[in-house]
């Protein structure tokens, strides 16, 4: 197992496309619910113990070794939005190619293969990690820190956050996201058994609801 992988697949600048989405941020900050750090630490909360719960657990199932494609089901009735399965396809394609060029491993032409137009991002990277030797709570760890990060730094940029107080809300929130790891890799354990309905399956309706309004605007800076 190495750790540096993990600092690897963490890295903001890892190719995967994360860059040009804002994980719901830039529709929360057009509707008024995203306007300081407060509120920004406000907004991560919530996303990290539903979407990013959902998403690190689903990782953590893939680098523990159970099948992609029913991960990939399983995903898809996770997200009842067709904007978030259109977006969470384009990056899982997206962090493909970066993870076939930086780990080149049998599973992942396999995924490639099968889901030509992108599996959900977080199979990929469950995949991904797996393929780099890191365990699943690294994994989940991975994309909880993602679920959050993500609209931290696009904030930054949509509000002029000072970027000094969109790091510390990331800080604060530190003990939490190991806990959301460490549920969702215990849901990725009792997934091997039971299947994918062992699954954590949180619901986020205003991410639903705001990531197809964000998809409706004709001028947005954000993809997602």
């Amino acid at each position: 197992m190495s750790r540096a992988a993990l600092l690897v697949l963490a890295d903001g600048r890892f190719p995967a496309g994360g860059h040009a989405h804002s994980g719901g941020a830039e529709e929360a900050v057009g509707a008024g619910r995203i306007r300081d750090a407060a509120d920004l630490g406000a907004f991560c909360r919530g996303r990290l113990h539903t979407a990013g719960l959902v998403a690190a657990a689903l990782a953590a199932a893939a680098a523990d070794g159970t099948d992609p494609l029913a991960l990939d089901e399983a995903a898809d009735a996770r997200t009842p939005s067709p904007a978030l399965r259109t977006a969470a396809r384009r990056l899982g394609r997206q962090l493909m190619r970066a993870a076939r060029a930086a780990w080149p491993d049998p599973a992942l032409d396999a995924l490639a293969a099968a889901r030509p137009r992108g599996a959900h991002q977080p199979v990929v990277l469950g995949l991904a990690a797996r393929a780099a030797g890191l365990t699943p709570l690294d994994t989940a760890h991975a994309a909880a820190y993602e679920s959050v990060s993500g609209p931290a730094t696009a904030t930054v940029r949509l509000l002029s956050l000072d970027p000094f107080d969109a790091t510390a809300v990331l800080a604060r929130l530190a003990p939490e996201l190991d806990q959301v790891a460490a549920r969702a890799a215990e849901a990725a354990r009792r997934c091997a058994a039971e299947g994918p309905d062992a699954l954590p399956a949180a619901s986020a309706p205003l991410l639903e609801t705001g990531a197809e309004a964000h998809a409706a605007r004709p001028v947005r800076l954000f993809a997602s």
